[in-house]
């Protein structure tokens, strides 16, 4: 599932930090919050779907006051707005189905709606009462201060194991597919104890027993290594008359999809990106112009918009310089 992705096409840049994601004002000047990004959709159950996007940050209010999940034109669920995850419930079984979500504000401003998700719910199990089995061999590690790492040994079930549920404490925070057994969770504190299980579930929603806790307290400091950019390059080219820089990175590993990064040229934001479509999860490539001039050098490096909506670490500098 994951690949290489072309940018060009799909991005949205400006020489300036920019807010391309946003969507217009509502006449009186005020930016409503922009589309969520990072959406998936994917069956729980027979009857159910778990839809996840990133966080979306507010236009001019001071925060997001909740979200708001459609089938078709339809709004299913209304979450709060620290939730980035929601269940739709009540669903037929092999049965294929749209979803948007879309932000409002705390001054109450709807946004645009995300870009459409697709899920299609598995056939009706009849007569199965036996869960699966408990998920083996928890375990996790900080990576960095606000992200855990979470990984367990397969489940097993008589039918199939269709999903495996995070907690965290009593709360529900994740969900990922059968065949997944590792995950990232994000938008943690640092300096602070944490407690995870995992649970599996089946298509006709039995849930296993929850594996061992994972217990993990998260550093004081965050240097911010898990969760930047890695393998880092910028090289420099002449075309058009003109000097380009060519970057290539690895995406950082989050809990969600990361679709927003900033470009940083000699210490200042240069540009800022928006994948669309399907924002690449192994390799991103990126080119930008530097100018005419041979023989000026340049300090270059990059970060993500994380799902949670913050800012993750800064890759490695790399200084290149236009020319032979």
């Amino acid at each position: 599932m994951r690949r290489v992705s072309a940018l060009v096409p799909a991005v949205c840049a400006a020489l300036v930090l920019s807010s391309c994601a946003w969507g217009g004002d509502d006449g009186t000047g005020a930016r409503p919050p922009g589309a969520p990004t990072g959406v998936t959709a994917r069956a729980g159950s027979a009857t159910s779907v778990h839809v996840m996007w990133n966080a979306v940050r507010a236009g001019d209010a001071d925060g997001i006051r909740g979200y708001e999940v459609f089938r078709g034109g339809t709004k299913v669920v209304e979450v709060p707005g620290s939730a980035h995850m929601a269940d739709v419930t009540r669903l037929e079984p092999s049965r294929g189905y749209a979803f948007t979500v879309r932000a409002r504000d705390t001054e109450g401003r709807l946004g645009p709606p995300s870009r459409t998700v697709r899920a299609t719910t598995p056939a009706a199990v009849a007569a199965d009462r036996a869960a699966p089995s408990r998920p083996g061999r928890a375990k996790g590690r900080a990576v960095g201060s606000r992200a855990v790492q979470l990984s367990w040994t397969r489940s097993t079930d008589d039918r199939d194991v269709l999903s495996y549920d995070v907690y965290q404490g009593d709360t529900r925070i994740h969900s990922v597919g059968g065949n997944q057994t590792a995950t990232v969770v994000t938008g943690l504190r640092a300096g602070t104890r944490y407690s995870f299980t995992v649970r599996a579930r089946d298509a006709a929603d039995n849930l296993s027993p929850a594996s061992d806790a994972v217990r993990v307290t998260t550093p004081g400091t965050d240097d911010g290594r898990g969760t930047a950019p890695t393998d880092f390059r910028a090289t420099t080219r002449r075309a058009d008359g003109a000097y380009h820089v060519d970057l290539s990175w690895t995406p950082p590993r989050t809990d969600g999809t990361v679709t927003e990064y900033q470009v940083q040229l000699d210490g200042r934001p240069a540009t800022s990106l928006v994948f669309g479509g399907n924002p690449p999860r192994e390799k991103a490539t990126y080119s930008f112009y530097l100018g005419p001039e041979a023989g000026v050098r340049h300090r270059v490096r990059i970060r993500a918009m994380l799902p949670d909506g913050t800012w993750g670490g800064f890759s490695a500098e790399r200084t290149v310089t236009t020319g032979p």
